[in-house]
């Protein structure tokens, strides 16, 4: 049976800021709107944590029952370490989805807005099929467009959108970095499993370009955010303050262009999650006093 702290592990701690980032840039919008509802916001916060950790358990499964773990260089899986049975992992997936769906379907009647209904399928199917069914989009090279939309555009959007009840084109351009941060965390990961996943038939964006286009895409992932914010300073000038998070950026960019591989690339993950967050709450702060 799985201890505490191996269930933790298993929740992949280090990937929260995917979910936390988007809900904190969404109420900023929301803020600068002057349609701040707190408890709403704590909602919208508590559907995405569940939604991560329910995807992260969710691939645990579906990488575990497939072999695909059976040789790791990144943090222990449930599954594939034995630590816990298939049937278990499973359970607590479907269980942090559910969560997700209920604390969602509060939302969906306290704005009355039934066509989040679909969203949320889609966001709990997504998270399913990433790794799970019979043709995972994951093992297809599709993670990154998925997470870009579901940690990015959906979560921004839809936070704002719930407490404001309006949609505005301050929540979706606000996405656009939020979700290229959350897939510059899906990027490194591939690329510390390139070769594994390679030869499990795990055919991820990673092992379709080849290690050094990852690389490159990596660079992207972490500097366009940046680009975006500069754009938006003629409108939001205090967007700028995202440009305190850019020394963050420095570290892991070097130790991926400097050809790490495995093992090596696994602070590289810390190191990415720091700036989404730093980026995300400087990010939000910016939002929140211009609009």
């Amino acid at each position: 049976m799985a201890t505490p702290a191996q269930w933790i592990a298993g929740a992949r701690p280090r990937t929260l800021p995917n979910a936390i980032v988007p809900v904190v840039v969404g109420t900023g919008v929301a803020i600068g709107e002057g349609g701040f509802v707190w408890w709403r916001a704590i909602l919208a916060l508590f559907v995405a944590l569940s939604l991560q950790i329910g995807v992260n358990y969710a691939n645990d499964y579906s990488d575990g029952i497939r072999g695909t773990d059976d040789q790791r260089v990144g943090p222990m899986r449930l599954v594939g370490s034995r630590a816990a049975t298939p049937r278990e992992v499973l359970i607590a997936a479907l269980g942090c989805f559910a969560v997700a769906a209920v604390l969602g379907l509060v939302l969906v009647l306290v704005t009355q807005a039934w066509w989040v209904l679909l969203v949320g399928a889609a966001a709990i199917a997504a998270a399913w099929f990433y790794t799970g069914g019979k043709r995972p989009y994951g093992y297809r090279g599709l993670g990154e467009p998925a997470v870009f939309v579901f940690f990015g555009i959906v979560p921004v959007v839809g936070t704002a959108y719930v407490q404001t009840e309006s949609l505005s084109w301050a929540a979706f351009l606000a996405s656009i970095p939020v979700g290229l941060l959350s897939c510059s965390m899906l990027v490194v990961n591939n690329l510390r499993d390139v070769g594994t996943d390679g030869q499990a038939g795990k055919r991820t964006l990673a092992v379709v370009l080849g290690a050094e286009r990852t690389r490159t895409l990596y660079v992207a992932c972490q500097v366009v955010p940046f680009v975006v914010a500069l754009a938006m300073v003629p409108i939001t000038p205090w967007a700028a303050l995202v440009l305190l998070a850019a020394p963050l950026a420095i570290t892991p960019i070097r130790t991926v262009l400097s050809k790490a591989v495995g093992p090596a690339l696994i602070a590289v993950l810390q190191q990415t999650g720091k700036l989404q967050m730093a980026y995300g709450l400087l990010f939000a702060v910016g939002l929140a006093i211009i609009f």
